[in-house]
């Protein structure tokens, strides 16, 4: 096989990666952008924007830039992402929310299954509705969702998670099958256990749900995990960046785990 035919360069591209100050989003646009793409970033938090976009890689000439939006509030997303996208374009949109607050299902509200949903299907609509026009007109499209290893198999203790993410991903498969004749992929990445806040916060739960230590539930988890280490964000933006590619032009409406061999399927 002859790989020039597949350069791993989005050189000239333009991506939109939300949730991307920090953990995966973060690590997600610093491949891009290291790959050549110019990257926009979408978070709540202007400052931390501010400094992510100041960091990142821009040998290619990238003049990288953010939007500020809440995706607990999505109309509040539609207005920023219109006004956006009317003097805008992107090649690639990736949707990465911050997962929802651990706890079992039978003790979850109905408000926080909506606010879940709201905030990953209902946003990930809105975003690539508007992204997936301007992809139509080019014939060429890249979109990836970061979602979580539960929507192969549910994880203990994470009702919310798991139900919304299951939803996430019909919708993504869904959304391959209508966008593939204009040059568009779909795909969902799975992350497992991953070193960031969100890793954090559950372990930090779990302690204080069963009484055991920090570093025993953190033990408990590892022992679960084949590679006997958690991921680093690097490791799954490394898969997001490499769907977004040409070589990665018929890989769509798939769902790939990054978690060390934990998931239990095929």
């Amino acid at each position: 096989m002859n790989t020039s035919l597949f350069p791993l360069n989005l050189k000239g591209r333009n991506a939109l990666i939300s949730g991307s100050t920090q953990g995966i989003g973060f690590a997600t646009a610093q491949a891009l952008a290291g790959l050549g793409a110019t990257c926009t970033l979408i978070a709540r938090n202007e400052d931390a924007l501010q400094k992510a976009v100041e960091s990142m890689d821009k040998s290619e000439g990238q003049k990288h830039g953010y939007l500020v939006a809440d995706f607990s509030d999505p109309e509040h997303l539609r207005v920023v992402a219109s006004g956006f996208f009317k003097d805008h374009t992107v090649d690639i949109l990736v949707n990465n929310t911050g997962g929802p607050a651990a706890g079992p299902i039978t003790e979850a509200s109905t408000d926080a299954f909506l606010a879940a949903f709201n905030q990953h299907l209902i946003c990930n609509q809105i975003l690539t509705t508007l992204a997936a026009a301007g992809m139509k007109t080019g014939k060429w499209g890249r979109i990836v969702n970061i979602i979580s290893t539960s929507v192969k198999v549910p994880l203990k203790g994470l009702g919310v998670s798991n139900t919304i993410r299951a939803a996430v991903a019909s919708w993504a498969k869904t959304m391959s099958i209508e966008l593939a004749p204009f040059g568009i992929t779909v795909n969902n990445v799975l992350p497992g256990a991953t070193s960031t806040g969100r890793l954090a916060a559950i372990i930090n739960h779990k302690s204080d749900k069963t009484g055991a230590s920090k570093d025993a539930v953190q033990d408990e988890m590892l022992e679960e995990i084949p590679a006997k280490r958690f991921g680093r964000p690097e490791e799954v933006a490394a898969l997001a960046a490499f769907l977004c590619t040409d070589a990665a032009g018929y890989i769509n409406g798939t769902s790939i785990p990054v978690d060390g061999g934990r998931t239990g399927s095929i």
